[in-house]
C-alpha cells in the first residue's frame, strides 16, 4: 500500500488592530513566543516560524482580534 503524503500547513496569524486594545493576553498564553505588543501596545506577530497553530492567543482574546487558521484550507480552527 502506498502512503499519501502529508503536506504541512503553515499557519497564518492575523491581528486585527482595529479591535485589538494591547491587553497582552495573546502574548502571555502563547507557548511560542510568537507574539509581541508594538510601540503602540498592538499584537503583531514576530516570529510566526515558530506557531504551532495552537490557538491558544485565538481563544484567549477578549476582544476576538487574532485569528488563526491554515495557509492550506484557509479555515479558522476554531470553528
Amino acid at each position: 500500500m502506498e502512503k499519501k503524503s502529508k503536506k504541512e500547513k503553515k499557519p497564518v496569524v492575523e491581528v486585527n488592530r482595529d479591535f485589538c486594545k494591547g491587553c497582552g493576553i495573546c502574548v502571555a498564553f502563547c507557548p511560542k513566543e510568537v507574539l509581541e505588543l508594538d510601540d503602540h501596545e498592538k499584537a503583531v506577530v514576530k516570529r510566526l516560524e515558530k506557531c504551532n497553530a495552537c490557538t491558544l492567543c485565538e481563544l484567549r482574546c477578549p476582544d476576538i482580534a487574532i485569528e488563526v487558521r491554515s495557509e492550506e484550507q484557509g479555515a479558522s480552527r476554531s470553528a
